[in-house]
């Protein structure tokens, strides 16, 4: 009888199953889940670039050193000035390679890092492209002017698999060189200057659809990072 009144008055409760969680629970469950697993995936993709970057301060100077051997009949001084800046953005992106190193899996290092690099790009993409005018003689065939622009910012974008930093580099170093068209002027002139333009468009519209056709969703690493 004392049991049939306690049921009336609802204080017997039916202790709930395992798989009857509230919903709101396995909602949090899920998007705890989702974090982790963007947050991982953030981590491997920013060691991957991390791991890649070092051949990238490698690469620019042995670039550089080509481009002043196939470009003998210029004056040595102006082409010693610009490699020295390639050389310094080269020791500072394999400065910035080295500190990291020392914590290659910390994803705020790797944050910070990725965010340098950017900066380091940008500014490699001006000092190459200043070579347009330092380190290339006037009366440059088109062809030789798209490849001194395009060449470097390929091997970057090959390297690193990142869109954003191909995009850093190429921006400075096509504009400048397209510039250079006009002013120094090269052989080509306006046609020069925009072919180096519209190939440099192209090749980012072909990094886009690479990756659509891929299936690569690209979350650069780059300054997009907040």
């Amino acid at each position: 009888m004392v049991a049939i009144v306690k049921l009336l008055h609802g204080q017997i409760t039916r202790q709930p199953e395992p798989q009857e969680q509230p919903a709101q629970e396995r909602g949090h469950a899920i998007a705890k889940l989702k974090l982790l697993h963007a947050e991982a995936e953030e981590t491997a993709r920013l060691a991957n670039l991390l791991g890649r970057s070092g051949y990238v301060g490698i690469t620019l100077p042995a670039l550089g050193v080509l481009t002043m051997a196939l470009t003998a009949g210029v004056r040595p001084a102006p082409q010693i000035v610009w490699l020295l800046f390639v050389g310094a953005v080269s020791l500072a992106m394999l400065a910035a390679y080295r500190h990291a190193m020392r914590s290659p899996f910390e994803r705020a290092s790797l944050k910070d890092y990725a965010k340098d690099l950017s900066a380091i790009l940008l500014f490699a993409g001006f000092a190459w492209g200043g070579g347009a005018f330092l380190a290339l003689p006037a009366g440059l065939s088109t062809l030789a002017a798209v490849s001194f622009a395009i060449l470097p910012a390929l091997a970057i974008g090959y390297l690193l698999r990142d869109r954003e930093a191909l995009a850093l580099f190429l921006a400075p170093a096509c504009g400048l060189t397209a510039t250079a068209c006009l002013l120094k002027p090269f052989a080509g002139g306006w046609i020069a200057a925009g072919v180096v333009i519209a190939v440099a468009a192209a090749t980012m519209a072909a990094a886009y659809l690479y990756e659509r056709l891929t299936g690569i969703q690209s979350k650069p690493a780059m300054l997009s990072l907040p």
